[in-house]
């Protein structure tokens, strides 16, 4: 059996493209990741590892001797005020291209990065045209930057830049998007519903693994965003969650949401978590849509419809609460 390792198994994604690979039984598979797996069933397969420690992250990459590594492993918020805040992505990726250097059965390998290399609205003309609008995303330009100078010949390698992806095991903002929706808190902005490239997350998994086995000339030195097609109009999303829930959304001017984005800053001015700010009410109403034609040619028949994917999270959301409650 082809080997595979997983950095950041125990992440949103990894938790998902972990369980994919595990229920396949095509691969041998091994998490690294510095947090325990959300899935205990997962346990078994995860190392505990800081992928900055680069000693330790060679020592262990070399006795299991992958043929495909999937690099997931990441600091994903957007709460870093600097580049330096986020060295699990930069120093993580120089350490992990060090080490895949001395992998002799090393066939491909796929890098995360995020489409948030570009400000939400920002259409880039090349894989090379970046406009950042967060530390995080400086840092991911930084991953991307490492990667591509580096430029590893001895295996296939590409970059996917996921986009806002979504389902079970998913955490903010996603999650606190359909947890206002089933609570009841959930407004529609006026007519200022904006347009985005989302992705359930089996569809993201479906095109992760499309990567590793299509041909290398396909992928190599490639860079990929992944998500669902065609974009989603944020309210009619919204209405489906509502849908399965049995709830209507009611409609509220755009000026209140403008308000309570003010009180936000504010309390952010003095510690206190809103879940409203001018920072995230810009891009709840900005379109951002992405060209996803590159992974449609190579993965060309997504597996799950957004209803059916909206019905499987908000049944796995119930599930865990009840989960939650007996515990």
């Amino acid at each position: 059996m082809y080997k595979i390792l997983i950095t950041g198994g125990s992440g949103f994604i990894g938790t998902n493209l972990l369980e994919s690979l595990i229920r396949k039984n095509e691969y041998r598979v091994l998490s690294i990741d510095i947090e325990k797996p959300k899935n205990k069933g997962h346990e078994q397969y995860w190392e505990k590892i800081d992928i900055t420690n680069k000693q330790k992250i060679n020592a262990l990459i070399f006795q299991f001797n992958p043929d495909y590594v999937i690099h997931l492993a990441a600091r994903t918020d957007l709460r870093g005020d600097s580049i330096d805040a986020y060295g699990a992505n930069t120093v993580g990726v120089k350490n992990l291209l060090d080490t895949l250097d001395g992998c002799p059965n090393l066939k491909r390998v796929i890098f995360a990065s995020s489409m948030y290399v570009c400000q939400p609205g920002y259409l880039p003309t090349s894989p090379d045209d970046y406009h950042p609008h967060t530390a995080y995303g400086e840092s991911k330009v930084m991953t991307e930057t490492i990667i591509k100078e580096k430029n590893p010949q001895n295996y296939g390698w590409c970059i996917i830049r996921p986009t806002s992806i979504w389902g079970p095991w998913f955490g903010e903002p996603y999650a606190d998007f359909f947890h206002i929706i089933m609570g009841r808190k959930y407004f529609h902005m006026g007519k200022r519903a904006c347009t985005k490239t989302y992705g359930y997350i089996e569809n993201f998994v479906y095109q992760i693994e499309s990567l590793l086995k299509v041909p290398k000339e396909q992928i190599h030195q490639k860079v990929f965003y992944l998500g669902d097609w065609p974009a989603y109009n944020i309210s009619d999303w919204a209405d489906e969650i509502a849908e399965y829930t049995h709830i209507r959304i009611p409609h509220l001017p755009f000026f209140l949401f403008r308000l309570l984005a003010w009180g936000g800053d504010f309390l952010k001015i003095l510690g206190i978590k809103f879940p409203m700010t001018s920072f995230r009410l810009k891009n709840m109403v900005t379109d951002n849509i992405h060209d996803l034609s590159p992974i449609q040619k190579l993965a060309p028949d997504l597996p799950v419809t957004r209803k059916e994917g909206v019905r499987r999270t908000v049944a796995w959301i119930n599930s865990q609460r009840k989960r939650n409650a007996a515990d």
